[in-house]
Parts: C-alpha cells; sequence; structure tokens
C-alpha cells in the first residue's frame, strides 16, 4: 500500500530516498534566503557586469545623498526664495556645486550642456590624478622591493642571507668607532622589509649606523651593480644552506669577479661549508679575498669543546669585538728588543706573536727572537690603538715559578649522539689526535655510518651504537657515569627549513641527559650543537655544559677580517695548521698553587715552552654561568694567589696536522651491529662524498 505525503506547497521539495521501491517519498522543505541577502546577491551580480555598471550605482549612491540634503539645506534657509521653481533652482546649484558638475540654469538644453562639461572636467581630473598615483605607486613598490641603487661610498656589502648575517652585522656595527657613520649593505633574494625588519628586531638601531636592503640574487652581476661594489670597502658572501649552497656562493664570486675584475676591488671574505669547494673558491676570488670553511672550523670548535670544557666561551670572547681582541700593532720603539722582553713590558696587553715585514705570520716565538724593522706585533688587547711599551718589565717571582714537569695524558671515553655532514671531520680530527685507549661511542639513527679512513695504527676504537639519540630509552640503556664528555650533533639544515626545527632533537636529548644528571647527582660534560642561536638560550646546560652554534666562529672570523685583513694570516696559523693552538691549562703547571704571584710570573713561566699566557679563569665552585668567566689580557702586575683548579689560557705551539695518507673510503660491514650488542670497527665504510680532512682547509689568506 503506497504512503503518500500531503502536499506542502510550492516552498518543498519532494524526493524518493532509501525507501523508493516501497513508494515511500521524503519531504524536505527548502529554505528561503533573507532578503537583505538576496538585496546583497543581486547588488554583487550588478556590480560585477561591467566599470559602466559600477560608475552607474556610484552615480545613483551620490544622488541619492547630495540631492536629498540639498532639499533640506534650502528649505531650512530663511534666505531661500519663496517660490517653488526657486527653491527646486537653489537645490540643483546647491547639488552641482557639491558634485562638480556646473552650476548653469535656464532652459533643460542648457542645463544637460552644463553636466556634461562638468563629466568631462571630473574624467580629465580623475584620469590624471590616477596617473600621478599610479606613477608615485609604482615608485614606492620599486623603493620597497629595493631596487634601487645604492649611493655610498665605504659601505660593508653583505651578499646573501643565513643564519650568519646576524652574527656578522652585529660584530661590523660593534667594530664601528665611536662617533663614525656606517653603512652595511645587505643583498639577497628575499623581500628587502622582511630582511630589515629581521635584522633591526634581533640587532635594535645604533645611531650612526644606517642598514640598506636590497632584493635580488647575488650571482646576477647586473643585480651586483645596485650596491655599488666599485665603492664599497669590503664585501662578505655568506654561505648558503642546501645541497647546492656552495655552488651558489662560488657563482658569486665569479659574478664579483666580472663586476670587479679580476684584481682590484674591495676586499672579500666568504664562505663556504664543504672543505673540497675551498680551492675553487679561491680561485675565483683572486688574490683580494678570503675564504673560510664553516664545517671545519665548527668540527674543530667542538672537538676542543669537548676535551676543555668552556673553550665556545673563551673563543667568542677572542673572536667579538665587545672586549679584548687580536690586533696587528705597530710598536717602533721595540725594534732591536727581544720577543720575550717585550711580552713582559706590555701591561695592558698580551703578545702572542709578529707579522714580518713581509706579511709572514710568526706565532709563539721564542722568547729571545729579535723585533726587526718593519715588524709588527701580534697582541690581545682591548683597544686596537698602539700599546705603550714600558721602559721597564713587570716584577717576575722565580720562587712561585712551578717546576716543569710534562702535562699526563689519559685516554677518554666520548659519546657522539647524531649524526651530520661534520661528524666525519669530528671523528677524523679525534682520530689524529687521540691518546691511546681512547674510545668513541657513535649513537646515530643509522645503520652503518660512514666514517673517514684510519691510520695504520688508529689510538682510537670506534663503537656505533644505532638508535634514536633523542629516545629516551636509547640514552638511559647507556652507561653515562663511564663518559668524559657527550657531543650531541643537531641535525643538517633543509632548504627552506627554519634553523630552530634542526634543533629540537637536539634539545630533546639534552633533557634527558640533564634529567640523569639530576638524578645521579653527578656532572656531566655535555657539548651541544645548534643552528640557531636562540636555541642557546633555551638549551637545557647543567652546570658542566656547553652549546656551540654551527657557523658562528666563522661569521665572527669574517667580521675580524673585514675589520682587519691582516688578521686572515694569523687566523689561519692559529685555527687551521696547528689545530687547538688555544689551550686551557692548569694554574699548577706554572705557578705554585697557594702562592701569591704577578700575572707576568705566570707569563715568563709560560715562555719556558713557547707559550704564552693571555688570560686565566679563577675557579669558582658555583659560577653564574657555565664553566666561569675568563679574564682577558690583566695587568702583568696583577696579583692574586693562584689555586691549583684555576685555568691558565695560553697560545701554544702546537702541531701541524699531516694531512691523511689516503682520501679512499671502503665499505665493510663490520660498523652492522651482531644481536643484541654494538657493533665495534673492524675497518671502514665508505663515505664517497666525505670532506677531506687536509689541514687549512677552513681558513685561507
Amino acid at each position: 500500500m503506497e504512503r503518500r505525503v500531503p502536499d506542502a506547497g510550492p516552498g518543498t521539495l519532494r524526493f524518493p530516498e532509501a525507501g523508493r521501491d516501497q513508494g515511500v517519498h521524503v519531504e524536505r522543505r527548502q529554505e528561503r534566503s533573507p532578503l537583505r541577502h538576496r538585496t546583497r546577491y543581486l547588488f554583487d551580480r550588478t556590480l560585477a557586469r561591467s566599470t559602466g555598471t559600477l560608475l552607474g550605482w556610484l552615480a545613483l549612491c551620490c544622488l541619492a545623498v547630495v540631492v536629498p540634503v540639498s532639499t533640506l539645506l534650502v528649505w531650512t534657509d530663511p534666505e531661500a526664495p519663496h517660490s517653488l521653481s526657486g527653491r527646486l533652482t537653489q537645490v540643483w546649484r546647491t547639488s552641482a556645486e557639491t558634485l562638480r558638475l556646473g552650476v548653469a540654469t535656464g532652459a533643460p538644453l542648457r542645463m544637460l550642456l552644463s553636466v556634461l562639461l562638468g563629466l568631462i572636467a571630473l574624467l580629465c581630473v580623475s584620469t590624471v590624478v590616477g596617473v600621478v598615483t599610479t606613477g608615485l605607486g609604482d615608485r614606492l613598490a620599486e623603493l620597497r622591493h629595493g631596487r634601487s641603487r645604492v649611493v655610498e661610498r665605504g659601505h660593508t656589502v653583505v651578499l646573501g642571507w643565513s643564519d650568519q648575517v646576524f652574527t656578522v652585522v652585529e660584530e661590523l656595527i660593534a667594530a664601528r668607532a665611536a662617533g663614525d657613520r656606517q653603512v652595511i649593505t645587505v643583498l639577497a633574494d628575499r623581500d628587502p622589509a622582511a630582511m630589515e625588519r629581521a635584522l633591526t628586531a634581533a640587532l635594535g638601531v645604533t645611531d650612526g649606523v644606517r642598514l640598506e636592503c636590497r632584493t635580488g640574487v647575488p650571482s646576477d652581476p647586473d643585480t651586483l651593480r645596485l650596491v655599488s661594489l666599485g665603492a664599497a670597502r669590503a664585501v662578505v658572501v655568506l654561505p648558503a644552506e642546501g645541497p647546492d649552497g656552495d655552488l651558489r656562493v662560488v657563482r658569486i664570486l665569479l659574478a664579483l669577479r666580472t663586476v670587479l675584475g679580476a684584481e682590484g676591488g674591495p676586499r672579500v671574505v666568504a664562505a663556504v661549508h664543504d672543505g673540497r669547494r675551498v680551492p675553487a673558491a679561491r680561485l675565483a676570488v683572486g688574490p683580494r679575498g678570503t675564504v673560510l670553511g664553516t664545517d671545519e672550523s665548527t668540527a674543530r670548535l667542538l672537538v676542543q669543546c669537548a676535551r676543555q670544557p668552556g673553550m665556545s666561551a673563551v673563543l667568542r670572547d677572542l673572536l667579538d669585538f665587545s672586549g679584548a681582541e687580536f690586533h696587528i700593532v705597530d710598536v717602533p720603539q721595540a725594534t732591536g728588543v727581544s720577543f720575550g722582553e717585550v711580552a713582559l713590558r706590555l701591561e695592558t696587553s698580551s703578545a702572542v706573536g709578529l707579522l714580518r715585514a713581509d706579511g709572514r705570520p710568526l706565532l709563539t716565538p721564542p722568547p729571545g727572537t729579535l723585533l726587526e724593522t718593519g715588524d709588527r706585533l701580534v697582541t690581545v688587547a682591548h683597544d686596537d690603538g698602539p700599546p705603550p711599551l714600558s721602559t721597564h718589565r713587570a716584577p717576575v717571582d722565580p720562587t712561585a715559578v712551578a717546576r716543569t714537569r710534562p702535562l699526563p695524558e689519559h685516554p677518554y671515553r666520548l659519546l657522539l649522539l647524531g649524526w651530520n655532514r661534520r661528524a666525519p671531520l669530528i671523528v677524523a680530527t679525534l682520530r689524529r689526535t687521540a691518546r691511546p685507549g681512547s674510545t668513541l661511542d657513535l649513537v646515530t639513527g643509522l645503520s652503518t655510518p660512514c666514517v673517514p679512513p684510519r691510520t695504520d695504527s688508529p689510538p682510537l676504537r670506534l663503537t656505533h651504537h644505532p638508535g634514536d639519540p633523542s629516545a629516551p630509552e636509547t640514552l638511559t640503556g647507556l652507561d653515562l657515569s663511564a663518559y668524559d664528555c657527550v657531543l650531541a650533533l643537531s641535525a643538517d639544515q633543509q632548504m627552506g627549513t627554519p634553523p630552530e626545527q634542526a634543533d629540537d632533537r637536539t634539545l630533546l636529548a639534552m633533557l634527558t641527559l640533564r634529567s640523569w644528571q639530576e638524578g645521579t647527582s653527578r656532572a656531566l660534560p655535555v657539548v651541544a650543537e645548534l643552528h640557531d642561536h636562540r636555541s642557546r638560550t633555551l638549551a637545557p646546560l647543567g652546570p658542566a655544559g656547553d652549546a656551540v652554534v654551527a657557523g658562528e666562529l666563522t661569521a665572527l672570523l669574517m667580521a675580524q677580517i673585514v675589520h682587519t685583513p691582516e688578521l686572515a694570516a694569523v687566523f689561519e696559523e692559529i685555527f687551521a695548521v696547528r689545530g687547538g693552538a688555544l689551550a686551557l691549562r692548569p694554574a699548577g703547571h706554572y705557578v705554585r698553587p697557594g702562592r701569591e704571584a704577578s700575572f707576568a710570573t705566570v707569563v715568563s713561566a709560560a715562555m719556558r715552552d713557547d707559550e704564552y699566557a693571555i688570560g686565566y679563569r679563577p675557579h669558582i665552585p658555583r659560577p653564574a654561568r657555565s664553566h666561569g668567566t675568563v679574564h682577558l689580557c690583566p695587568g702583568k702586575s696583577e696579583r692574586r694567589v693562584w689555586n691549583a683548579e684555576d685555568e691558565i689560557l695560553v697560545l701554544t705551539p702546537g702541531r701541524t696536522e699531516p694531512a691523511p695518507t689516503s682520501l679512499a673510503r671502503r665499505t665493510l660491514p663490520a660498523m652492522r651491529p651482531g644481536p643484541g650488542e654494538p657493533a665495534e670497527e673492524s675497518a671502514e665504510p665508505q663515505r664517497p662524498d666525505a670532506p677531506p680532512t687536509t689541514p687549512g682547509a677552513d681558513l685561507l689568506p
């Protein structure tokens, strides 16, 4: 039997549903739209038809407002005509004056001609206003997009955009002499307003400093001409992220050669990630440039911090412009005086080497080396002016000098968490400098990490533990108390991803390590590599922890070389050729613990081994920051009671790191773990793309 639904009228819809085969019909009432929605819909459809329709609606809206208001004004005017025709004429004149359509009265044809002339005048004026507005808008858009030419002289040009831009610009501003005007131009393929906002938010506004941001591809010669390279004081080429970042840097250097020529022009300081790209970049930049390698310098810094906690803070203090830093100064009155004598006669600065007249650096020379005509001193000082050379040396107490004895060398055990492109360089550096019996444990998510080849008799034992370094169960399964230090590496930053994302897993691993320290009441030295400088403030560092921002050392070196180009040779000798020339030694190696002595006594004792003391770190049981503060360039006459746990910062003769005997990479399955136990290294896996560990690959003057 068919069920019928009563007719609901024209406002309903009938349609069959699941019960259609039984003849069941379901009724659904159509909702009517409100009047305001239908009116707006009709209005929008009308406006979308043409420009003429839009003008018509505009005219109607204007008349709907102007005519009633004009009528009200006339009817309320005591001096208005009394006749109806007079008042209507007055309404017409008031409306016409308001709309600028003319005020002619009389015959209807005369009034229409007046309206036509008014419309023509309005069209001409609107056209002129539109042309002027469009031209000014295009010009403002061009200025906003950073396409205008920079007309400056003596400015510094920064090409590219990376995490190092904030450090470089900050140090360039800090190096500015008081009262000097400085212009820093940044050219990158980014929105100039966004670049300026980012720099201003991070660095603030400094009087006498102006930032000029321009947009464009830095490898385009036509774009480079926007920043007036020929009139610039220096050019900084920042390292680029991504797998082809170094290739883009080399292309920028070739574009600079095209614009400036093969020789001449401003000083160019560039940086690449891969050490294998450094020779090509050097050829591209020519004799006026310096090329640094970020991965090599970061790997060496991480190794130094693992062996000497707090070294990253020491290097930051030495290489930024906020305190004491390296200087090259002329001291003519020191000609013919021995270097050791000069080092003791400089009260407020520390001499560490010479720069010969031919530009060759001679660091940590024997104390008896005589200064020749044209030699300049390499010093560490708070001021870049000529240091005053006292007529008498500072007092030295020979009875407070400790006996010479070799420093003990003990094997160490390190834990390396994570893997990135700098990890093979860290392993190679540890192998070349490891003490016999040392152990390196790797915890990575890779089944077989690619490590560089070992020497014939490796003193470093390498063990791989596969697992997620940020997982708590991975770390708690290790005997953390057996390690002398933990190195936590951040993942490689991918192209287009924020740098803080690469630090997330490292911060998570640091939280697990900090939890273990608090649970066991033991201090575990942890050195974390981070990409974002803001992550350093978030890092849960323990009392023996340290954080290294990847590329920060390179950025500081770039700013120093821009300010003083002659320092390039000095930095290559310190950070590349010698490898770990800066060291923190126990104070008991130089002076007797518990004795009061001047800092000149420490300097004199260090010169026995051709080492030159440039500061000290006093032992503080609970320092305000990790590892305490290093006092750089104390007065030679400053006296204090030296503690056995105090540390002396010295520049050592170091050692020249030998080049690897073979750059070949071999693949063997020995790194794969067996069931239930970690795999122990017996041979080397292959890494064809691993950068070589040639000394000096990260710096070149």
